[in-house]
């Protein structure tokens, strides 16, 4: 499950990060939440692109007016996106790569619901696998959308959630941008990330608002007690 990320690379490092002809206009951001625009990189001809998109998937061929009413389709899991419905036409041509420099986890504490940052450990941003649709409203107007793939969550994250962010390595980027890949061919592509490449520290509660988006939603604060087991 990813439900809140961060983007705070600056434009420079997210052009040569990911191949970009030019540095992407952009502000930071400490608290991305679903149904707002995201930074997504999707192949254009011999290069890359990129282009903001709604979080919160909608297939070409839905009723925009029944998709709204029920939860956004906001991750995939990677597991199962090439087969089902709402996922699989995206998975096999129009695949995208979403920029991050962290994403939220929430965990319970007792009946505290504690949140948690979770970012890259060399300080890099990461490149989340992810997957875009063009769906056109009946009077014409076209709403480009994005979901992100999760994957089982490695050792570290599992303490806090079963679901993390498929994160691709840099080495991936091309393969997973490539239309001409298949689903096989993707599969190894999204595997949990190494225990050692992130680090975790408890954070406020302010993130739990989503009008909050500053600096400040990334301090640290106390790790909460843990309520001792009765087993």
């Amino acid at each position: 499950m990813c439900g809140r990320f961060t983007l705070t690379s600056t434009p420079e490092s997210l052009a040569e990060r990911f191949g970009l002809d030019a540095p992407p206009s952009l502000a930071p951001r400490y608290n991305i939440a679903p149904g707002q625009e995201v930074l997504a990189i999707r192949a254009h001809g011999e290069g890359r692109r990129a282009a903001l998109l709604r979080w919160g998937l909608v297939p070409a061929w839905s009723d925009r007016a029944a998709a709204s009413a029920g939860p956004p389709l906001i991750n995939a899991r990677a597991e199962t996106a090439a087969q089902r419905a709402a996922f699989r036409d995206a998975f096999r041509a129009r695949r995208c790569i979403v920029p991050a420099s962290g994403f939220y986890e929430w965990a319970n504490r007792g009946d505290f619901r504690q949140p948690y940052w979770i970012a890259p450990s060399d300080g890099a941003p990461w490149g989340i696998a992810g997957l875009w649709e063009r769906w056109t409203a009946p009077d014409g107007a076209p709403l480009e959308s994005c979901a992100l793939l999760t994957t089982a969550a490695n050792a570290r994250v599992a303490e806090l959630h079963d679901r993390m962010p498929a994160i691709l390595a840099p080495d991936a980027y091309a393969i997973w941008l490539d239309p001409a890949r298949d689903a096989a061919a993707l599969a190894g592509l999204l595997a949990p990330l190494a225990f050692d490449a992130l680090l975790v520290r408890p954070v406020g509660t302010r993130v739990n608002r989503v009008e909050n988006d500053d600096p400040a939603l990334l301090d640290a604060v106390p790790e909460p007690p843990r309520q001792p087991s009765l087993f």
